[in-house]
């Protein structure tokens, strides 16, 4: 299926402006649930900012103030009597965050108000998250009859485990304030409401205003550490940071320094234009 992203699209925002892909979902009059439609779109935006070397970043927030994402539409999955997903392995039926994309740009969560379930994806497979101090959490899987896994191992990363494990298991009847999201790390940055946004851009900016190459590679190297043991991780560094030293951002950047300018960043699409 090809998706036009320059036309409208189904429960979704999505514009280009300033190198960052700004990615919003537009279902406000459902909670901004996520529906089986928008998986193509979304599918297709993250092939976009992956491959697009005029893309250095993306944020991904929602319409409204009251929710950023309540998980998957119930109506659509009562009316199927079944979710949308088949039983293949994962890498060939979730294709929500940028993780499961395989993405290697820095991607901004902004999250405007309540996150449930399936809009967990989008928290915790972010690089940075700025929440409003508003914004709730919470995952209600269990409360449905689903197996909360694949977003709630996200949270096993990000959060202590036995604030991981009350949020799965407690379903509904526990939801954690940004505040304390913000103590245990899962948020990044705390913002008034109307501030969100502008809190969020001005992140994104001082990440474009760095070497694409050297900032890609230094995200798989701290992602990658997750996944790995220390040595092993360190390894990998290692392997990419060497990799990269043939690259002209090398030689640009501390040119740049000494000359007192911004530097000029090779992004490949000096290539595409030839």
């Amino acid at each position: 299926m090809t998706v036009d992203l320059t036309q409208p699209l189904e429960g979704l925002i999505y514009e280009r402006r300033d190198h960052v892909a700004h990615i919003t979902i537009n279902r406000p009059e459902r909670g901004n649930a996520l529906h089986g439609s928008m998986i193509e779109p979304v599918r297709a935006i993250w092939a976009e900012v992956r491959e697009d070397p005029w893309i250095r970043c993306a944020i991904v927030t929602a319409a409204g103030s009251r929710h950023f994402c309540t998980g998957a539409d119930m109506g659509a999955v009562a009316a199927r009597g079944k979710v949308k997903a088949g039983k293949g392995p994962l890498t060939d039926e979730v294709f929500w965050s940028p993780r499961q994309n395989r993405v290697w740009k820095p991607v901004i969560c902004a999250v405007n108000g309540t996150v449930a379930s399936a809009g967990l994806h989008f928290v915790v497979d972010a690089d940075i998250v700025v929440s409003s101090n508003k914004a709730t959490f919470l995952d209600t899987h269990v409360n449905v009859g689903m197996v909360g896994a694949v977003e709630n191992i996200g949270l096993a990363k990000r959060l202590p485990l036995g604030s991981a494990l009350r949020m799965t298991l407690c379903g509904k009847s526990y939801r954690m304030s940004a505040e304390r999201a913000y103590q245990l790390g899962m948020v990044d940055e705390l913002a008034e409401p109307d501030e969100l946004m502008s809190v969020a851009e001005e992140i994104a900016q001082q990440i474009c205003a760095n070497s694409p190459a050297a900032v890609s590679l230094s995200q798989q190297a701290i992602w990658s550490s997750i996944e790995m043991g220390y040595r092993d991780s360190l390894e990998y560094g290692w392997a990419l940071l060497r990799m990269h030293w043939d690259h002209p951002d090398i030689k640009e950047g501390p040119k740049a320094f000494m000359e007192k300018r911004a530097p000029v960043w090779y992004t490949g699409e000096e290539d595409e234009s030839e």
